[in-house]
C-alpha cells in the first residue's frame, strides 16, 4: 500500500500575509537617515506578525541594520537560528528581562541582554555582553537614574558592557518636552560610558526628533514595516498586504440578514461572497459594521458581524469566482489601498495590536 504524501501546509492556505522586501529596505534606508546612525531593528513578535523567516533574511542584507532585538530568550534563539543559516553575524539583543538559568544559553548564543540591576551585573557569566537599561519614566526595566551609573561600572569591571540605552515614553506626542528631559536624564548616564553604543530613539523619536546626539543607534519598530499612526509618515511604505481567498458565493434575497445577531439586513437581493478568515486568524471582531475590504477591483463593505474564520462581504454586480483573493488591508491587484490604520481605526486598536495578532493559520509570503 502506498502512503499518501502529506502537501507542504502552504498548499491548504486560505489566507496570507505578503511582505514586500523592497518596502522593508526602503523602508530600513529611510530611517536609518533620518536617525543619521544604524539600526538595531526589533523584530519581537513574530516581526510584529511579519514571520520571522520572512522577515530575517532582509535584516541580514539590509545595510542600515546592525542587529536586530526581540523580547524573550525564545524569540532571540530563534532569530539567531535563522541568522546562522544566513551566514549573518550580526548580534540580536533582549529588550526583555532574562533569568540566570537562561543566560548560559543565550551567552553561549552571542545574544545580547537587557541588564537593570547590581545583583544581575553580579552573577551575569564571563563572555556575556550587556547593555544597562535605565529608567528614565517608563517604569518597565531599568535601573533608576541614581543607581545606573554603579551598574553600568561594575559592568564595565567585568568587561560585559556592550551598551546603555532606554526608552521614550511618548515621543509621538506634539509636545516633545517631556522626550527632550527623558533624553537629558538619560545622558546624564550614558556619559559615563562613551566607549560603548548608546541608543534611545524608538520610531517616534526618529521620525519626531530625528538624529540624537551621541547615539550609535536607532530602534524603530512599527515605522520600519511602514506604518507610523495616526496618518503614516512620509517615506514609508508598509510592507504587509493581508489577502483571504474567497470559498463560497451565493445570492441572498432582500430583507435576509447576514451573520450572527442579525446587524445585517440586506435591502435588495445580494450576492454574497464568504471569505475565508476571521477574528481567530486576528482579522478584529471589533470591526464588524465598519470593516471594508478591496474585492474584484473594488471597495465593499464586511456584512454582520466578523466570524471566528469567515466573514461574509457584499460583492453585488462583482465578476468573481470563489478561490479568488480579497484584500483585508494593503495593495490589491489593481493598486487600491486599503490602509491598516484604516482597520485599527475601525476596531479601536493600535495598529501594533493587529499586527501582532495575526496567527499561525495565515501564511507569511516573501513578495518582492
Amino acid at each position: 500500500m502506498t502512503t499518501p504524501v502529506s502537501p507542504h501546509p502552504s498548499t491548504f492556505a486560505r489566507a496570507r500575509a505578503l511582505i514586500s522586501a523592497s518596502a522593508l529596505h526602503q523602508n530600513l534606508r529611510f530611517l536609518s537617515e533620518k536617525a543619521g546612525v544604524p539600526l538595531l531593528w526589533p523584530m519581537k513578535a513574530n516581526a510584529y506578525g511579519h514571520g520571522i523567516d520572512v522577515v530575517a533574511p532582509v535584516a541580514a542584507e539590509s545595510e542600515a541594520v546592525w542587529g536586530m532585538a526581540v523580547a524573550t530568550p525564545a524569540e532571540a534563539l530563534e532569530l539567531t537560528e535563522q541568522l546562522r543559516g544566513l551566514n549573518c553575524p550580526k548580534p540580536v539583543m533582549i529588550f526583555g528581562a532574562s533569568f540566570p538559568d537562561e543566560w548560559p544559553a543565550l551567552v553561549a548564543a552571542g545574544v545580547h541582554l537587557t541588564i537593570s540591576t547590581l545583583a544581575e551585573a553580579e552573577a551575569l557569566p564571563e563572555g556575556a555582553q550587556a547593555h544597562l537599561k535605565v529608567n528614565t519614566g517608563m517604569n518597565r526595566l531599568g535601573a533608576s537614574p541614581a543607581d545606573a551609573v554603579a551598574v553600568g561600572r561594575r559592568l564595565e569591571e567585568r568587561e560585559l558592557l556592550a551598551g546603555v540605552f532606554s526608552h521614550f515614553t511618548e515621543a509621538e506626542e506634539p509636545d516633545q518636552t517631556l522626550s527632550r528631559q527623558q533624553f537629558q536624564t538619560f545622558q546624564a548616564v550614558a556619559q559615563h560610558f562613551p566607549e560603548v553604543r548608546h541608543h534611545m530613539g524608538n520610531s517616534a523619536a526618529v521620525l519626531n526628533l530625528g538624529p540624537l546626539p551621541g547615539m550609535a543607534l536607532a530602534r524603530p519598530g512599527l515605522s520600519a514595516y511602514g506604518v507610523m499612526p495616526p496618518s503614516g509618515a512620509p517615506g514609508l511604505t508598509p510592507a504587509m498586504t493581508l489577502q483571504a481567498r474567497i470559498t463560497y458565493l451565493h445570492t441572498a434575497a432582500a430583507g435576509e440578514r447576514v451573520s450572527y445577531n442579525g446587524l445585517s439586513t440586506l435591502d435588495r437581493d445580494s450576492l454574497i461572497a464568504t471569505v475565508a478568515i476571521g477574528y481567530a486568524d486576528g482579522y478584529p471582531r471589533r470591526a464588524t459594521g465598519q470593516a471594508e475590504v478591496l474585492i474584484g477591483g473594488e471597495r465593499r463593505p464586511v456584512l454582520g458581524r466578523v466570524c471566528m474564520d469567515q466573514l461574509m462581504v457584499d460583492a453585488t454586480g462583482l465578476d468573481l469566482r470563489a478561490g479568488d483573493w480579497v484584500t483585508l488591508w494593503g495593495r490589491d491587484a489593481g493598486g487600491q489601498e486599503l490602509h491598516i490604520s484604516e482597520v485599527a481605526r475601525w476596531s479601536e486598536m493600535a495598529e501594533y495590536e493587529i499586527f501582532t495578532r495575526l496567527s499561525t493559520r495565515i501564511q507569511r509570503v516573501a513578495a518582492p
